[in-house]
């Protein structure tokens, strides 16, 4: 079945969303092991969270791009989740959405979330057809995301390693039996109103 051209895809649960963020291991190593991020994360700069483990390998080039060789699974509360999404701009000017574009870049100054959609990836990280989202968090966003909506933190870097490993090999049905087993998630459509490019 062709998935939806802009459609937020995730693991998700009853109340939990995962989505997905490199760091290096200065950062990464201790959240994974304190299941919350460090001091040294710093709060009040942008961080993009990713639904999409693969889009998230393709940022990270399989946890191998420098500063990006830890790769964490962040289970937030999805009530935290559709706060960012209530409170998210696009991140770039589309007519037909936004009635201008002085609007526009009004609503994106006021805005703590910024909704970005990106071509998802294959196992070979190549683009699809269907994009894959990345909300950017800033300010009062980015605060709450690390001190109250975080209810798990888990080091993938491992997991990454195996898959990557397998298509290298070819085998990408074994690869593919390994990714996490990511759903539409059901937002409603209130929610995403203004999101779509």
């Amino acid at each position: 079945m062709e998935a939806a051209q802009h459609e937020i895809r995730a693991v998700h649960t009853a109340s939990t969303v995962t989505v997905y963020q490199a760091y290096s291991p200065r950062i990464g190593l201790p959240a994974a092991r304190d299941g919350r991020f460090p001091a040294a994360w710093k709060r009040d700069r942008m961080t993009w969270i990713k639904p999409s483990f693969l889009w998230m390998m393709y940022r990270c080039g399989w946890a191998a791009k420098e500063d990006q060789e830890t790769v964490l699974a962040v289970e937030i509360g999805r009530e935290g989740f559709e706060w960012a999404l209530r409170h998210a701009c696009l991140s770039s000017y589309k007519p037909g959405v936004h009635p201008d574009r002085a609007t526009w870049q009004r609503d994106l100054k006021r805005s703590p979330t910024r909704v970005q959609w990106d071509p998802e990836r294959d196992l070979r990280l190549r683009p699809l057809p269907h994009r894959s989202l990345q909300l950017g968090l800033s300010g009062e966003a980015a605060r709450r995301y690390a001190d109250e909506w975080t209810v798990s933190i888990r080091d993938v870097t491992p997991l990454a390693h195996e898959i990557h490993a397998l298509v290298r090999n070819d085998d990408l049905d074994a690869a593919r039996a390994l990714l996490p087993r990511e759903q539409p998630y059901p937002a409603a459509e209130d929610l995403m109103a203004g999101l779509r490019p």
